[in-house]
């Protein structure tokens, strides 16, 4: 008999959030410590795990998530949104039998960690290794089922050096059209070595035999994938770096601090991802993405058909302008070439003609004069001030061309709303048909010409840019007047090929990746440059080149409009690394070492491929490994990565550079997929509500109190009303809510519930904490029907369900199932809320019914379902249970049908059970897709039930 004094406390045995915690961190180490979550590899070091299966046995899933910057701030709730989903279906899939790869890893180069060091003196290794240890553990706690023997981070030297292995696959590489079958793609540059050796033409006037090594390399600058040049770039003084045009803001600043950006001629590292301009558009037909990603990528490369109309410039130099309206040549006024335009200097004439208006002279006596100080003037506005600006300016250049098509003379200006960065860096100025146009020669006074027939009812003071009848559009040899502008495009164009004036082409957005960084925090190019400054690649058995330590990591940096600053990298200040002697063929020689670093998308253009086979050393990636993982499943299809979460945000940037590095590796035979992620979820945000008062300073959200007056509420902090406002959550805003808060308070499981309960993956979501205790009380609940909070003693019966419990039960199995492998967790939890209320009402827990219960809801809350799963006497993880089958015979339906309103208005039709109860009728209704669209993310103020045919849904104002 036991005494009083050792009774259990019963507050031992209730499901709270001191409980949860013990169950979690107990399970959290047993999954470490059995290695429960390991996927076998089909070669190499992963073969064998605790299960003792083999891969070739499995059908392999492969899940990812967006590479995390593990940021010294931590996590919030809005972070772990994606990580949880990927989580929650890995769980599912591994409880269907299948080989799931999950695993995480960092992207832990970049300039946060680097700004800090800069601030405080210390390495950023040091930082970065800090933050990464806070967010595993951070993540830990949440129950992620990661594989741990797949983790990295970029900076590791294993991994940096395969990132350089990569790039000089790219450096020792061009795109040849004929490859592939005339599909085109990347071969070894020492096939087009073997070509030039015999006899193909070099473009220089001489052959390859004649051509010293620095001349050969000039020549393979032209061709490799990754090569140097001098060109315009995006120039950052404020930074100290160059920025690729994908960093630069809509407003022409930085991405990263908010500075202004200018154009600028320097000599920097470039990647031809212009070469892959068809493939990167054609093939993304061929992989499960939103169609907004797709649309944005299309958008950014900017694929258009068009001709090059040539000019002829002084002394025979050809101008050539970019056009996709040929049939408008009648109209053109005026040639006008961007600031930086190659060819300004060429065209530019000693002196303007008596009769040349002032206007034209930009104030200089010559055109050399006011050619130069306009080019200054237009390198301090950024792209964006350039294409804006109403106020057209612009210089003459003192020459002029002739129209082919009117014979007429065309002024030759340079104009800043003519970029380099599409078509060719000129254009024809056609004012009638192009409003930009038709603002310059306003401003400048050269005549307009119509050349389309404008819709009735069109403002006659602007270009006409619809469609219509061509007009004012012939000469003795051609006559396009009465013709649509299709028609007459194509009469054009073949007209001035015929005189061999243009050509048909096709133009792209899209520029070249500048892969240049004046940074120290990032991977050193495995490159080396000899005494006539040819760029030599290093053999592999040199790889990985690691970080010099350096007395200072940061760049020069400038005022933010000193635009004759110069880049001087950190990595400068070691002569010791950048003066290095080397024996690279013939005998030891000094060499002079790349300074500055890739960019931080190096790593995470081809990480994928690291998760799948992270500690082979020989190889970038076992051919069947990738095979496995990433193969395509049938001849023609893409392969890649089965699923892959993360923000809409990456949707040009990463995205678009990681499918250009691993086409390169599928060209050269690295890689078996052509695409890296087969399947792209973007999951939404997780946004809070933010407080300020009257100076419009934050005030801590938690702090604030809500009162209801009627339908109205109105906030107060500290005894004054504050205002309102709903957005991004963060410390800045004082409104930001941690993971580590909600373990401590509710517990992980309850946590993950509450994430995946807020609605559809896709949709962003209102957080509200005071709402995460009604996934507690389900959590609660489902606890109550295995274990008596008095005893601890199991509640669990042998006896068999009655048929109404069968039917409950099968129902939600077969909703479940569909719900998991579609991603709908938030109402496969409202289902499952569903049958465990259904059994708290009829009061007895049958085995049939709670071990399946308790499958299907492990995904959701592992650790809790491996707790039950062991109360049910189990002895091994309920990871690999198998998931739960229904029996057709209990789906017959007998349901009623139910209105959801919100604000009134039918929003979703439910077919629910007659008898259905108002609590779970509400949850599958807040559930429900109607509901959930019309919120939009907002929070819900009230919920009016009416079982079972009613509930209307009164959200926040």
């Amino acid at each position: 008999m036991t005494s009083a004094a050792e009774q259990p406390d019963p507050v031992d045995f209730r499901y709270d959030a001191e409980l949860a915690g013990r169950i979690e961190t107990k399970w959290q180490q047993r999954w470490q410590e059995n290695r429960t979550f390991a996927a076998p590899n089909p070669v190499g070091d992963l073969t064998e795990v605790p299960r003792g299966v083999r891969a070739a046995d499995l059908e392999p899933v492969y899940l990812m998530d967006m590479f995390p910057y593990p940021s010294g701030k931590g996590l919030h709730v809005g972070h772990p949104l994606g990580y949880l989903a990927v989580d929650v279906y890995a769980r599912f899939n591994r409880m269907l039998g299948k080989n799931v790869m999950h695993s995480l890893g960092y992207d832990a180069f970049g300039l946060p960690a680097e700004q800090y060091a800069v601030q405080t003196g210390q390495h950023p290794r040091v930082t970065t290794e800090e933050n990464i240890a806070n967010m595993r553990r951070q993540l830990r706690r949440l129950g992620l089922g990661h594989d741990d023997a797949r983790t990295f981070a970029t900076t590791d030297p294993e991994f940096v050096k395969w990132t350089q292995w990569i790039f000089l696959q790219i450096f020792d590489s061009w795109y040849d059209p004929e490859a592939r079958d005339g599909q085109g793609g990347a071969r070894p540059i020492s096939e087009l070595v073997a070509q030039f050796e015999a006899g193909r033409d070099t473009g220089t006037g001489s052959p390859w035999s004649e051509l010293d090594a620095a001349a050969r390399e000039a020549v393979l600058q032209q061709h490799r994938l990754a090569y140097i040049s001098e060109a315009p770039v995006n120039w950052c003084p404020g930074l100290g770096t160059v920025l690729a045009n994908e960093e630069v803001t809509a407003e022409g600043r930085s991405e990263r601090g908010n500075f202004p950006v200018y154009t600028r001629r320097l000599k920097q590292w470039n990647m031809r991802i212009t070469a892959y301009a068809d493939r990167l558009a054609d093939d993304l037909d061929t992989v499960e993405w939103p169609a907004a990603v797709k649309h944005m990528q299309r958008h950014w490369i900017g694929r258009s058909t068009g001709a090059v109309l040539a000019f002829d410039g002084p002394d025979g130099v050809p101008l050539e302008v970019y056009t996709t309206r040929p049939d408008t040549l009648f109209g053109a006024t005026s040639l006008v070439l961007s600031p930086e335009h190659p060819l300004v200097d060429a065209v530019t004439a000693e002196s303007y003609a008596a009769d040349v208006p002032e206007s034209w002279r930009g104030g200089a006596a010559t055109p050399a004069e006011a050619v130069a100080a306009y080019q200054q003037r237009a390198a301090r506005l950024t792209p964006v001030e350039r294409q804006e600006s109403r106020e057209k300016s612009g210089v003459f250049t003192g020459t002029s061309v002739t129209n082919p098509a009117t014979g007429e003379s065309m002024p030759v200006f340079v104009a800043d709303y003519v970029l380099m960065g599409y078509g060719t860096g000129a254009v024809m100025g056609v004012p009638a048909e192009d409003q930009r146009d038709w603002d310059f020669a306003r401003a400048f006074g050269l005549p307009y010409i119509r050349t389309v027939q404008p819709a009735e009812g069109h403002d006659e003071d602007s270009a006409y840019t619809g469609e219509g009848a061509k007009i004012n559009s012939r000469n003795a040899e051609i006559d396009l007047d009465g013709l649509s502008v299709d028609e007459a495009k194509e009469r054009m164009l073949a007209w001035l090929e015929g005189k061999g004036l243009a050509r048909a082409t096709t133009q792209y957005r899209l520029r070249d990746w500048l892969f240049s960084r004046q940074r120290y925090w990032g991977e050193p190019f495995p490159i080396v440059y000899d005494e006539a400054g040819t760029p030599i690649a290093l053999p592999a058995d040199q790889l990985p080149v690691d970080l010099p330590e350096v007395p200072d990591f940061s760049p020069r940096t400038f005022d933010a409009d000193d635009l004759d600053s110069e880049p001087e990298p950190p990595l400068g200040r070691n002569a010791d690394w950048v003066n290095v002697t080397l024996d690279l063929g013939d005998g030891p020689k000094v060499y002079r070492r790349e300074t500055n670093t890739m960019p931080n998308w190096a790593g995470s253009s081809w990480y994928q491929l690291r998760y799948a086979d992270p500690h082979n050393d020989e190889k970038l990636v076992d051919p069947a490994n990738e095979a496995y993982w990433l193969g395509p499943d049938a001849p023609g299809e893409s392969g890649g990565v089965d699923l892959y979460v993360g923000g809409v945000e990456h949707a040009v940037l990463h995205l678009l550079y990681a499918r250009f590095w691993h086409k390169v590796l599928f060209d050269l035979g690295h890689v078996s997929s052509f695409e890296p992620f087969h399947r792209l979820i973007n999951q939404g945000y997780i946004q809070a509500y933010a407080f300020t008062d009257e100076r419009g300073a934050y005030v801590p959200a938690e702090e604030v109190e809500e009162r209801v007056e009627g339908s109205e509420s109105t906030f107060w902090y500290e005894g004054k009303q504050v205002s309102r406002e709903y957005g991004k959550m963060g410390k800045s805003l004082k409104n930001m809510v941690t993971p580590d808060q909600m373990y401590a308070e509710y517990g992980a499981d309850t946590f993950r519930v509450y994430e995946m309960s807020m609605g559809p993956l896709e949709q962003s979501r209102a957080w509200e904490t005071r709402a995460v205790s009604g996934a507690q009380r389900f959590l609660q609940r489902v606890w109550r029907l295995v274990v008596d909070e008095a005893t601890g003693a199991s509640r669990v019966t042998e006896e068999p369900a009655d048929d109404a419990t069968r039917a409950v039960l099968h129902r939600t199995i077969a909703g479940v199932r569909e719900d998991m492998e579609h991603l709908r967790f938030n109402t496969a939890i409202a289902k499952l809320i569903v049958l465990t209320n259904h059994l708290t009402k009829v009061g007895v827990a049958p085995r049939e019914v709670i071990e399946p219960l308790t499958v299907m809801l492990a995904p959701l809350a592992p650790h809790l379902g491996e707790e039950i799963w062991e109360l049910l006497g189990h002895s091994g993880t309920i990871t690999y249970v198998p998931f739960p089958v229904h029996d057709e015979r209990y789906l017959v339906p007998d349901t009623v049908t139910c209105v959801v309103q919100v604000k009134g208005k039918v929003r979703e039709r439910l077919e629910v059970a007659p008898d259905i109860a108002a609590d779970e009728l509400e949850a599958l209704a807040l559930a429900s897709k109607g509901a959930q669209r019309s919120l939009n993310g907002a929070g819900v103020r009230k919920v009016i039930v009416r079982a079972p045919k009613l509930v209307n849904i009164v959200p926040d104002a």
